[in-house]
């Protein structure tokens, strides 16, 4: 939300009340692929945001940007360590990021996947993957939570990357106007 403050100059609260239903559709549904269409439809609408912009960057969002999910990842590898009585170093806590980051990249957007690939992030730095099984209880609601922040995500990417590209295009009209001018 503060990105979307600072560099498109848009309130996070009326972003908030516009996207409410399709943010709600995505905590129930746990699939941000499931919500993709309404997702561009209220890219397009909703935040008047050009088609071939949010065509794009919606499901491309949809595919990498799991920020959910890898929040969620390390925060239950932090858990679990301190469960488990696992000492975690600086360069530890840093490994946990990069394969949390890394591995939600590639996590596929459906319900209950996060909790598998939690498994590989807990192996990395030496956490037994059973620990799963204190965390199990809780995932779906988890689960709800990190589907519509990746959602959010990639609303705000599609309006920044929308806000970008308009002030880059503006430059080439006004070049293209003025060859046409002169001849």
């Amino acid at each position: 939300m503060i990105l979307l403050f600072v560099f498109a100059g848009r309130r996070p609260l009326p972003f908030l009340a516009g996207t409410r239903e399709l943010l709600l559709l995505a905590f129930s549904t746990s699939s941000s692929a499931a919500v993709m269409p309404l997702s561009i439809k209220t890219a397009e609408e909703t935040l008047k945001v050009r088609s071939s912009i949010s065509q794009f960057v919606i499901p491309l969002g949809a595919t990498i940007n799991m920020n959910g999910t890898a929040l969620y990842q390390g925060v239950a590898a932090i858990f679990l360590a301190q469960v488990f009585g696992v000492d975690i170093s600086l360069a530890g806590m840093a490994l946990i990021v990069i394969t949390a980051v890394g591995a939600s990249i590639g996590t596929p957007a459906a319900p209950g996947v996060g909790i598998v690939v939690l498994a590989m992030v807990l192996g990395t730095v030496g956490i037994p993957p059973a620990g799963i099984a204190l965390i199990m209880g809780v995932d779906r609601i988890l689960d709800m939570c990190r589907t519509a922040i990746n959602v959010c995500g990639d609303l705000v990417a599609t309006v920044l990357m929308d806000h970008w590209s308009a002030a880059t295009d503006a430059p080439a009209a006004e070049t293209a106007n003025e060859v046409a001018g002169r001849t």
